[in-house]
């Protein structure tokens, strides 16, 4: 399915070319002047059928050359060091798990070819194949020429357009039709493919393919957190020669069809660069576990316990991460490892409270010793308040006199205030009736 997908895409683009560079000429273009052959017509239908001819013969290198393989059984030459790529992980050379071959620098795995490509920059759907070292400046000089013949198409298209509109001309419903269509189809290519033409110009300037462009933007990032140096690309040899390595190192021949140079398993460096220590991309130094200098005698030696660490102390990596936390936040008397361990610190002594204690007394020392007590916003000291303080803190604000109980008992009332007056039982109404109650009382 994924092939016969590929190959419609070809069809497909093969098909919109056409009709782009031929339906314009034969319906816009030739029925413009009268369907006669002239010296004009012919300077003007020429530079465009060059311009879509190199478009379809560039497009037929790139979707039909070989982007480079790894030769099978190929091994790097570790005593040239020019070109040779090694890992930071196993400081061996750049191998491919999938392929089970060495990989050469700049060399990457393709999902959808199925193999190692040499210097991949990508794999383009629309070509139905990997763009790699050997068809690279196919690929290039493709959306050069491109470029070239929608502009060139767009300006043939718009000035019959502004010619018609000059002349009050009516357009035949023929020609309206693939006016339209020509205009609908070559905009959005011009815009699409100029857009991506900016850049692999720019990425041929500085001798980087996609891939590495997406590393350096990795490494940038490294760097700006500061977790590596800043490190040079070793493959930017300066734009003069960054565009010879690819198009050729005649001028003349950089717009023609030209074979790739070298094998594309050996790329020259920068000059400075020191060939032993081509590592890239360089790899994250959090990512990574450093290893000892390069020893053939070396060789790597387990601890005694999984569960020790160098100097036979814990792994930190064997920790857990909420322990960790609580070890570096030292928060409350308990420790975050067990009394045996090398980290292990006494806890501070804490000093219960004393209700019976004043505040002279925690303070009488000299500064700086003494348990710390709480004050409030007015000075005074905050004291922790049990059941029986606030029991007796009650019952004196309710006495009024501190230090004992005083319980409620009525007093019994002397013989004189508990003898009645049988005045007092007649009600007032009746005494005024009677007469007993004088208007002066």
């Amino acid at each position: 399915m994924g092939e016969l997908l590929g190959n419609l895409f070809v069809i497909f683009v093969t098909l919109l070319i056409c009709f782009i560079g031929y339906s314009s000429q034969i319906f816009v273009i030739w029925p413009w002047y009268g369907s006669v052959l002239s010296v004009e017509l012919i300077s003007l239908l020429v530079p465009f059928n060059a311009l879509v001819f190199m478009v379809l013969w560039n497009y037929r290198l790139c979707a039909s050359t070989d982007p480079g393989r790894v030769p099978r059984g190929w091994q790097p030459d570790v005593q040239d060091g020019d070109g040779y790529e090694v890992k930071k992980l196993t400081r061996g050379p750049r191998y491919c798990r999938t392929c089970e071959e060495y990989k050469p620098p700049r060399a990457h795995h393709c999902k959808q070819c199925k193999r190692c490509v040499l210097r991949m920059d990508h794999h383009c759907p629309w070509i139905n194949n990997c763009v790699g070292h050997n068809n690279y400046a196919y690929f290039i000089r493709f959306l050069f020429y491109v470029d070239l013949a929608c502009t060139y198409h767009f300006a043939m298209v718009a000035r019959r357009i502004y010619a018609a509109t000059q002349t009050w001309e009516n357009f035949e419903s023929t020609e309206m039709i693939f006016i339209i269509l020509n205009m609908v189809s070559c905009i959005p290519v011009l815009f699409a493919v100029g857009g991506f033409s900016l850049y692999h110009f720019y990425l041929m300037s500085t001798n980087t393919t996609t891939i590495e462009g997406w590393e350096k933007d990795k490494v940038a990032t490294l760097v700006r957190r500061g977790r590596i140096h800043e490190i040079k690309f070793p493959y930017n040899l300066g734009i003069w020669r960054n565009i010879c390595s690819i198009l050729g190192n005649s001028p003349l021949l950089w717009c023609w069809p030209t074979p790739p140079r070298g094998t594309g398993l050996k790329y020259e460096l920068a000059e400075g660069d020191d060939p032993n220590a081509e590592t890239w991309p360089p790899e994250d130094p959090s990512r990574i576990q450093p290893m000892p200098e390069h020893d053939p005698n070396y060789k790597f030696q387990l601890p005694a316990s999984p569960w020790t660490y160098e100097n036979g102390s814990i792994n930190p990596y064997l920790q857990p991460s909420n322990t960790r936390r609580r070890h570096t936040a030292h928060d409350g008397p308990f420790s975050a490892v067990p009394p045996y361990h090398p980290d292990y610190r006494e806890p501070e002594a804490v000093v219960p409270y004393d209700p019976a204690s004043s505040s002279e007394d925690e303070y009488g020392g000299k500064a700086g010793e003494g348990v710390k007590v709480r004050r409030g916003s007015e000075g005074f000291e905050v004291k922790p308040v049990n059941r029986d303080a606030m029991l007796q803190q009650f019952i004196e604000d309710r006495t009024h006199e501190p230090g004992r109980y005083k319980y409620y008992n009525p007093e019994i009332s002397s013989e004189s205030e508990t003898e009645e007056d049988p005045d007092d039982s007649v009600p007032l109404a009746t005494k005024m009736q009677n007469g007993q109650l004088s208007v002066a009382e």
